[in-house]
């Protein structure tokens, strides 16, 4: 079996660092902060706190009333980072590895809190700018990961 080439390293250490970010920023708004639903708190210029429970996936998308499919989005979760994991090992390039670490991460956290809550804690409102949605540290990881990729795949010369 082929080794982990070091772009794959560098996808798992940032993968762990998204997790680790994600749990603390969560940890401490929810257990020493004390932010709960009762509103926004401002934060710096239009960003502000606000406690949203997800029970859905990014951006509320998906919402769901039955706990068969909180398991199913867990398991869901879980397979996503599972396959970038084995994608991982054979990454050749370093935006690969910075985009597949930043999902990976972002699904991970995401996943923690599914089992652990039962829902997902986003806690970073940017309603002031017309953005509808409150988020947190792992779907910023995520989004940014997929629009990487995205933008490797289009920039990437074509072989042929």
């Amino acid at each position: 079996m082929r080794s982990v080439t070091r772009f794959g390293w560098m996808a798992y250490g940032l993968a762990a660092a998204i997790v680790a970010a994600d749990q603390a920023a969560k940890g401490f708004l929810l257990n020493v902060y004390g932010l709960d639903g009762r509103g926004a708190v401002p934060l710096v210029g239009p960003l502000a706190l606000r406690l949203v429970w997800n029970p859905g996936i990014s951006f509320g998308l998906f919402r769901y009333d039955s706990l068969w499919t909180r398991w199913a989005l867990a398991a869901f979760s879980l397979t996503v980072a599972t396959a970038l994991a084995i994608w991982a090992r054979r990454i050749e390039r370093p935006l690969s590895g910075l985009a597949v670490g930043l999902v990976m991460g972002g699904a991970v956290g995401n996943l923690i809190d599914r089992v652990r809550y039962g829902a997902v804690a986003d806690f970073l409102d940017a309603t002031r700018l017309h953005f509808p949605w409150v988020f947190n540290v792992a779907d910023s990881a995520i989004s940014i990961g997929i629009a990487l990729l995205i933008a490797e795949s289009l920039l990437s010369p074509r072989k042929v």
